[in-house]
């Protein structure tokens, strides 16, 4: 049985890199975010859509996705364009026999007891990184990769790096077990050797 493994960590924490470096397949939540125009999209202070609300994601589409995946072994999900604010096309997940799945994005937390609720066991880590170095590789990322003009992503990682304590306590609360880049990609590796050895 593949075994389901909840990252969570503050936006730029590196729970991409972690899922990657787990060699599992991985499903990215983010890709289930709402179109910008979607109906009573949640605004910040600023005016402009608060992508950190969970009211702005899609978690009834990904539990579906999540559950055909684990029963059949494959699914399509959403591409979803950060820059553009909107999903831009699809793409087939495929398990492949892989002994545990990942699964990472910043509404991972609120997506543990989404799995909960549909009877899918998960594994959850919390990727618990220095809030100063998370603010620096996340401005970094998002000003590569052009997710949003600079003078919004500056506001958002300085909001987000004032949120990140909060973000953990959130996280402990709901069942995640804090760990560093190091202890986490340890821990992911030993699952996938354990689980992959045969019986």
């Amino acid at each position: 049985m593949t075994r389901l493994v909840l990252i969570a960590g503050a936006s730029g924490s590196g729970k991409s890199r972690l899922a990657h470096a787990s060699g599992c397949p991985s499903l990215r939540l983010d890709d289930f975010y709402f179109d910008a125009d979607h109906p009573g999209m949640p605004c910040t202070s600023l005016g402009i859509t608060d992508w950190d609300d969970p009211r702005s994601w899609d978690a009834e589409t990904a539990i579906e996705a999540l559950r055909t995946l684990l029963e059949t072994g494959q699914t399509v999900v959403p591409t979803y364009s950060i820059g553009e604010s909107r999903r831009t096309g699809s793409h087939q997940l495929r398990l492949d026999g892989a002994p545990c799945l990942t699964a990472e994005g910043i509404f991972a937390i609120e997506f543990l007891a989404t799995c909960r609720e549909a009877g899918v066991p998960a594994e959850a880590i919390y990727l618990d990184r220095p809030a100063l170095l998370v603010f620096a590789l996340r401005l970094r990322r998002d000003l590569a990769h052009k997710r949003k003009p600079p003078l919004i992503l500056l506001r958002r990682g300085l909001a987000l790096w004032r949120a990140q304590p909060a973000l953990k306590r959130k996280a402990l609360a709901a069942g995640f077990t804090p760990l560093g880049m190091r202890a986490a990609t340890a821990l992911l590796s030993t699952w996938h050797e354990v689980d992959a050895s045969p019986a």
